[in-house]
């Protein structure tokens, strides 16, 4: 908006500057009956403010002298105008800040793409944000460009229908994928764009109804979530299991205490793979609670028993406070070959 701005003014002045040197041309040519070539060089002379060729010899053609003398200095100060506030703006420094967003882009690995920065894909965005977690906004409306500008988020202008966009955002090296567009058409081509692309991404899903839904899982989407679904469901466990509801808010958002939620991989170089969790003493050494295990063949055991063995592949879901889930990421570290 801004570049269109700045541009219409450096045309209006570029007019101007035309209209007035042809008026000058035309005058010169009647007041003094100079050869047209004579007519525009004394023109130029006088609009530039470099100085008169020659005194004209009549008043008509001192007039118009005058004229073009006024005009030139309007004009000059006219376009020094616009020169500044267009620094002021940034709006000669845009091309380079805008080779440096992509760069950063270029240089980003394992972080995640948001397909639609609307209400959705706002709120994934500052969640992101909160976490600490690297992400590209994907997104071609122009108010949602100027929203991850004020916030100062990466992005690319685009649609994620596109695979060009969707390369530009790094595709090839992130580590997810969300399409949270407004419109389930897009996200269905977002999904599949993205699943042809990378066999092996992980890719969440925005849909408004079931239908949606299960055409998204069909194209590839890991997982699809319908907020108007999840609303409802959790407005009814508000009004059904009020102090359930409860529980659960204080210990999945930042106003309770600090107890949170981790997924940890069992790797095949971790030393302690093939141990139960009672071996471990999982409890004791980290504090951590394992409250769900999903093994390698995608089951989950959502109540793990103490002598439930952790193999590799095995995925555990941890709760526990910062420094707990710290403890047990470093228990579960892969240790280095000795050579």
């Amino acid at each position: 908006m801004i570049e269109s701005l700045s541009t219409r003014r450096v045309g209006i002045a570029v007019g101007a500057l035309v209209a007035v040197l042809a008026g000058g041309t035309i005058a010169f040519h009647e007041s003094l009956h100079e050869s047209w070539m004579q007519s525009t060089y004394r023109t130029v002379v006088t609009i530039s403010l470099a100085g008169l060729d020659t005194v004209p010899s009549n008043d008509s053609a001192r007039l118009v002298s005058i004229v073009l003398v006024l005009a030139g200095l309007t004009i000059f100060a006219y376009i020094a105008t616009v020169l500044v506030e267009g620094i002021a703006r940034g709006v000669f420094t845009g091309a380079y800040a805008e080779r440096r967003r992509r760069r950063t882009i270029e240089q980003l690995a394992d972080h995640y793409i948001i397909c639609g920065y609307g209400r959705v894909g706002r709120r994934i965005a500052a969640e992101f944000l909160e976490e600490g977690v690297r992400f590209v906004v994907l997104d071609f409306s122009e108010e949602a460009i100027e929203e991850a500008r004020e916030r100062n988020v990466l992005y690319v202008d685009g649609t994620g229908t596109e695979d060009d966009d969707l390369l530009a955002a790094g595709l090839e090296r992130a580590a997810g994928l969300v399409a949270s567009s407004d419109s389930d058409a897009d996200n269905l081509y977002i999904t599949l764009s993205a699943r042809n692309a990378r066999p092996d991404l992980l890719i969440v899903a925005r849909a408004s109804d079931e239908d949606a839904a299960k055409k998204l899982r069909l194209a590839g989407a890991d997982r699809v979530v319908q907020p108007y679904s999840t609303a409802g469901k959790e407005m009814a466990k508000l009004v059904l299991r009020p102090q359930v509801a409860a529980f659960l808010d204080i210990v999945s958002t930042s106003g309770g205490p600090e107890l949170l939620f981790e997924e940890i991989e069992v790797k095949e170089a971790c030393r302690e793979a093939g141990k139960s969790i009672r071996e471990l003493r999982i409890r004791e050494e980290t504090g951590a609670m394992i409250i769900a295990l999903r093994k390698g063949d995608g089951t989950f055991d959502t109540t793990p028993e103490p002598d439930a063995v952790l193999e590799v592949g095995d995925l555990m879901i941890a709760a526990g406070t910062p420094d707990e889930l710290r403890r047990l990421e470093e228990l579960f570290a892969p240790t280095e070959a000795v050579a």
